[in-house]
């Protein structure tokens, strides 16, 4: 078994305590249905790329929740300072999580041919 290392253990700290600070601390709406799905650090520890989705796909909510996150980047980054007691404070990207939309695509094109599989063995089966 291969143990995490320090990125990664780094990474899932800052992702629960962000997650925590949108469930408690953070009162803009726009971050209100906002879970984060993902924390990728570099291997320095000085960049945090930081995966989120909003309850709605539409553009604007993801548009509208990245114009939160940039507001409250200072605030998130001085919270997280104090509570994670880090030697350096990585820098912050926040970027939409398209994997789920990605999913639930595949999983539509998946069902579309499994759809055109089984028609096509049906008339084949009839002659």
């Amino acid at each position: 078994m291969k143990p995490f290392n320090r990125a990664e253990r780094v990474s899932g700290l800052i992702q629960e305590a962000i997650s925590d600070l949108l469930q408690k601390s953070i009162k803009d709406p726009r971050l209100q249905a906002v879970s984060i799905t993902g924390v990728d650090m570099t291997r320095d520890l000085k960049l945090a790329r930081i995966y989120f989705i909003t309850s709605s796909a539409e553009k604007t909510s993801r548009e509208e929740a990245a114009a939160g996150f940039k507001k409250a980047h200072g605030f998130i980054k001085y919270t997280l300072a104090q509570e994670l007691n880090l030697r350096y404070m990585p820098e912050f990207q926040f970027f939409y999580d398209e994997s789920i939309e990605y999913g639930f695509h595949m999983d539509k094109v998946i069902a579309r041919l499994k759809n055109e599989h089984s028609t096509n063995n049906q008339s084949t089966d009839k002659k």
